[in-house]
Formats: C-alpha cells, structure tokens, sequence
C-alpha cells in the first residue's frame, strides 16, 4: 500500500469536517465527491433562479419534458 500526502488549510481541514490527519483514499474520494456535489446544486438552484425555473410547478415541468422528448423524438 502508498501513502499521498496532501497539505489543506486549517479552513478547508474544518470545513469538510476532518477529524484525523489520516484517513483512506475512499473516504477522502467520498468528502470530494460530497463537496462537489453540494457545488453543483447550489449552482443549479442559481440558475433556476435566474431564468424563473424554481417557480415551476410539476405540471409545468411534466410539460417542458414531454415538449422536448417529443421535439427530439421528430428530430431523429
């Protein structure tokens, strides 16, 4: 087995809620990985934001699904 050793900030050390100065390569992958996932929705509420999308209702969206599924399907 290797050992990597990576440098973080205290700030970051904290903010993904480390608690040891070791720990494996899959719980590492997995604090990554719930990171960028948290990235990604907070940019996907932003922009649903932006262009009026949150404001949606399920019938709306069930709609804008079927509208484009079908435009596609027409398109092949």
């Amino acid at each position: 087995m290797r050992t990597l050793n990576i440098a973080i900030s205290d700030l970051e050390f904290d903010k993904f809620g480390l608690r040891s100065n070791s720990l494996s390569f899959s719980d590492f992958i997995d604090i990554i990985s719930r990171e960028l996932s948290k990235q990604r929705l907070t940019e996907s509420l932003t922009l649903a934001k932006k262009f009026g999308l949150s404001d949606m209702t399920m019938d709306a969206i069930t709609r804008e699904v079927k509208a484009v599924r079908k435009s596609a399907k027409n398109h092949s």
